[in-house]
């Protein structure tokens, strides 16, 4: 049946956004390394206009420890600094007249064990919005068989969507251990 079809390939897309959507939440937690995409939402103001600092800046890293925002207009040095210090990167920029350097601290033991949680946390909103697409999949399906369809195509269906949440569930648990390990190692 087209309609079960349908149902089935939207709970996949949703599922695919779900996990995509945990990567991007799971990048803007640093482990301790310096890499461009940590300063994703900053926001600089751009003759009044809040606007991403990838959109007025090159960002570049040096070195392991090091970020190096060089703006395409010098003005704006003061602009990215604020933005930096009003985030909450926890993050001091100093700037050398031509670029903002930021210095990333080893972190501490103690950080490293409360970005885990950070990271377990975004890990579980992930599983918990693949879940309630299930639900809303399988109330779908139900709906569909009140409706006439056959007993065993639904049925059929609510494995797969099964299927498909067991596997993205396993996806996610392999970015949580995946993500553990790049924050644990010292």
């Amino acid at each position: 049946m087209e309609e079960i079809q349908l149902y089935l390939d939207e709970a996949k897309s949703l599922m695919d956004k779900s996990i995509q959507h945990t990567v991007a939440e799971l990048v803007k937690i640093r482990a301790g390394k310096a890499m461009p995409n940590f300063l994703d939402g900053i926001m600089v103001s751009y003759y009044g206009n809040p606007t991403p600092l990838q959109q007025v800046a090159s960002v570049t890293t040096p070195d392991a420890r090091t970020l190096a925002i060089k703006p395409w207009e010098p003005k704006l040095i003061p602009e990215i600094e604020k933005a930096i210090i009003n985030s909450d990167l926890g993050l001091n920029p100093q700037n050398n007249g031509e670029m903002v350097l930021l210095t990333i601290p080893p972190l501490t033991e103690e950080r490293r064990k409360g970005l885990v949680k950070q990271v377990k946390n975004e890990c579980e909103n992930g599983k918990i919005s693949i879940r309630t697409i299930r639900k809303d999949t399988n109330d779908a399906l139900k709906k569909l068989l009140k409706d006439g369809a056959a007993e065993d195509e639904v049925k059929r269906a609510e494995d797969i969507v099964q299927k498909m949440t067991d596997n993205h569930s396993i996806k996610i648990d392999e970015l949580f251990t995946k993500k553990e390990v790049e924050i644990m190692k010292v």
